[in-house]
């Protein structure tokens, strides 16, 4: 690694991981969060695409590898503590969430319950059954 390695910025966790929220560049919208390692970030810089690290998994995710919702990314931004990324991305086939929905976050607390405020737009048995 060179001394100009941008990964070198970043205050990586314990687990050699950092926190990586996914917001629409248009919108604003908050679609997901996930986690990255130096080898995601450098590959996400050099695809234009969101590669992710999945801990279930243990091992590299291209967003939308399995499913077709590809995020492209538009920019990337590192806050001031250097502990959390936010990439601004096009999500292509407007799905981010494995639920099938927009976005990842559609529960929203009322009254002490959590309500579900967004609909699911393609059903995940359609999504990762194999066939687009």
């Amino acid at each position: 690694m060179s001394d100009n390695d941008f990964t070198q910025a970043v205050s990586w966790n314990s687990d050699g991981l950092v926190p990586t929220i996914a917001q629409d560049f248009k919108t604003g919208r908050v679609l997901m969060m996930a986690w990255m390692n130096a080898e995601s970030l450098r590959l996400t810089v050099e695809e234009g695409r969101a590669v992710y690290w999945s801990r279930s998994r243990g091992k590299l995710w291209r967003k939308g590898e399995s499913s077709g919702h590809v995020q492209q990314v538009r920019e990337i931004r590192l806050d001031c503590d250097g502990d959390t990324i936010v990439l601004m991305v096009e999500q292509l086939g407007g799905i981010a969430c494995h639920t099938g929905r927009t976005s990842c976050f559609y529960q929203v607390l009322e009254d002490g319950q959590w309500q579900v405020r967004q609909p699911v737009i393609t059903d995940p048995k359609e999504i990762y059954s194999g066939e687009k």
